[in-house]
């Protein structure tokens, strides 16, 4: 049975093309650590360290590349800012659709005397920029930093981070943005927009490896380094060095992952990021046209395709979503995510809580015959009728 797989929210399936090449490459013929000794090799990589991070500052609109922090990933990034900025007394105002990357080192920041307001969102996942504003501004002391998604991970939703950023800039209130979900996919321009941090993973819609992200870091921002160790110079002195990215990067870095993870934005730079937008809205179109007139299928979300960021949840009337999503794998071979994608209160916002829902979140390169067959298994599923000639329809496909 060929597999359609429509999990790319938590992870894209396939790379892009050229990624696998780009880290074999570092692997089989480079090898060295980057700013870790004066040979040929550690030279070379130092370049390719330098090429990769400026690659990444262009894609983002930071003109600076020594603001680009480079992480395991969008969860590293989000700790680093947060324990890195944020001091006992302090306040943040976030949101109900935040995922656990965000939730828990807010919880465990409350520990430390960090005052943490959640804005609730709407029914359909969006947040009030009017609210977050309000909550900023009350009380004795003004917020030091709104922590939000730029897109929610359970419904796809597209929060207004523009008219957000507009609002902190204007007040002196740091922004941070967990672009997750939006991240090559979504338009970004870190300087343009005003965000004062960025944290994104590379494993999902930049099309990279696993084990790689970024934080960017506006200038006159001095976090305070989430690890301490090694970063390659003046190894004389106890403390880590002022200057970025050093200061946040120590230890060997992943050469390997981000040089896939280039591979990843050059092939989105190739393609060109408004057909990569127009396909995966195309391919949300279709999804929400045909289940709308799916019977016993509720839709969470705005339910148009251009308020949604690559993601849709749905729920089969009297069906668990588990059991919906072992089903589409076992006899259809469809690949989905069921349950509460580490983000327990946007259920409880959206009325899923506590048995989620089954998310659906089509690639770049899936297709419109990929949703028809998932359409086709969600009205069998809802209808509890037999699947023998869906079934044969699939085995009829090539491999993935």
């Amino acid at each position: 049975m060929a597999l359609i797989y429509l999990d790319n929210a938590a992870t894209s399936v396939p790379k892009a093309p050229g990624v696998g090449r780009a880290v074999a490459e570092v692997i089989d013929q480079l090898g060295a650590s980057p700013g870790r000794g004066g040979h040929r090799l550690a030279l070379e990589a130092g370049r390719l360290l330098l090429e990769i991070r400026e690659s990444v500052a262009d894609f983002f609109g930071s003109s600076d590349a020594s603001r680009i922090i480079f992480t395991s990933g969008a969860t590293e990034a989000i700790n680093l800012a947060l324990f890195g900025l944020l001091q006992p007394g302090d306040r943040v105002i976030t949101s109900s659709m935040e995922h656990n990357a965000v939730l828990r080192p807010l919880h465990a920041l409350q520990e430390r005397g960090i005052e943490t307001v959640r804005i609730t969102a709407d029914a359909s996942g969006r947040v009030s920029a009017e609210e977050i504003r309000a909550a900023a501004i009350q009380g004795p002391r003004r917020a030091r930093m709104v922590v939000l998604t730029h897109a929610a991970n359970v419904t796809g939703t597209i929060q207004p981070i523009e008219e957000v950023a507009e609002w902190c800039r204007q007040e002196g209130v740091l922004l941070l943005v967990d672009a997750a979900q939006s991240a090559g996919l979504l338009p970004i321009d870190v300087e343009a927009m005003g965000i004062d941090l960025l944290a994104v993973p590379g494993h999902k819609n930049l099309l990279g490896p696993a084990g790689t992200g970024f934080l960017y870091v506006r200038p006159g921002l001095q976090p305070t380094p989430l690890n301490y160790g090694g970063t390659g110079g003046d190894s004389a002195s106890p403390l880590p060095p002022e200057e970025l990215p050093e200061r946040l990067e120590s230890g060997t870095i992943n050469l390997p992952g981000l040089a896939g993870l280039r591979a990843g934005l050059q092939y989105l730079e190739t393609r060109g990021r408004q057909e990569v937008r127009r396909h995966k809205t195309a391919l949300l179109d279709q999804l929400l046209n045909g289940m709308k007139h799916l019977e016993g299928v509720r839709i969470y979300g705005p339910g148009e395709a251009t308020r949604h960021a690559g993601v849709v949840s749905i729920n089969l009337a009297g069906r668990d979503p588990a059991e919906v999503g072992f089903r589409l794998d076992a006899d259809y071979g469809i690949c989905v995510r069921t349950g509460l994608h580490c983000a327990p209160e946007a259920h409880r916002t959206i009325g899923s809580f506590p048995d989620g829902t089954v998310r659906i979140s089509p690639g770049l390169f899936n297709t419109s015959e990929d949703i028809e067959i998932l359409l086709r298994a969600i009205s069998e599923l809802s209808k509890n009728q037999t699947r023998v000639h869906l079934k044969s329809s699939i085995n009829a496909r090539s491999p993935m």
